[in-house]
């Protein structure tokens, strides 16, 4: 099955990137990185889903954006516990805006931290460990899923580039419910302006 695609840190091209039709566009509501969002988001196809991405933010900042910016999903990218979860859950039920709780893999990972979020969320994400809360520009050790105990659907993110295709299509081929790639810095000329070109091999190289 081909994963989806999910482009994250959208900015400058926004609307050039959504004529390729990827799955989601991913918007961050984080002050600090160079890919912060705060303009209003163009008239997108419908098909493509708006994920908000979100660090540490307030249940009050959050359920706001997702009123303002129509948005589908909500990541959480921070320290965000499980019962932070299941209350913002429950405050989005209405709008059946979906939550995924994202996870800093390094060296290695206790897939045990994943038990508690397991029935509130509705997707995993694996990024990379870095100094920043994402957009490291480099992947983690992607031998470590190998251990993953779940049959929730995750998102496989951290430094992804297209010398990664072999890679993906043979985690693909073991089974693991991916559900979607998360693509970024490796697909920019510079923060938040996406590499048009390069996306489309990507696609391309993905759906063979």
């Amino acid at each position: 099955m081909i994963p989806k695609i999910k482009i994250c840190g959208m900015k400058h091209n926004t609307l050039e990137v959504s004529k390729l039709l990827p799955d989601y566009l991913g918007f961050i509501f984080y002050s600090k990185p160079p890919r912060f969002y705060s303009e209003a988001v163009p008239e997108i196809p419908v098909a493509i889903l708006k994920v908000g991405v979100f660090v540490d933010a307030t249940m009050e900042t959050i359920l706001n954006h997702i009123d303002e910016f129509k948005l589908d999903i909500v990541q959480l990218h921070g320290s965000e516990n499980p019962n932070f979860c299941s209350e913002l859950k429950n405050q989005t039920r209405r709008q059946n805006t979906e939550l995924w709780k994202a996870f800093s893999v390094g060296e290695l990972f206790d897939f045990n931290e994943l038990t508690s979020f397991e029935p509130i969320v509705d997707k995993f994400l694996f990024d990379t460990k870095g100094k920043n809360k994402g957009g490291n520009g480099y992947t983690f050790n992607w031998e470590l899923l190998k251990n993953y105990p779940s049959q929730k659907p995750f998102i496989l993110s951290g430094g992804i580039g297209n010398g990664h295709i072999a890679d993906i299509k043979n985690i693909l081929a073991s089974g693991l419910p991916i559900h979607a790639i998360d693509i970024n810095s490796k697909f920019e000329k510079e923060p938040g302006l996406k590499n048009i070109t390069a996306i489309k091999k990507f696609q391309h190289e993905l759906s063979r």
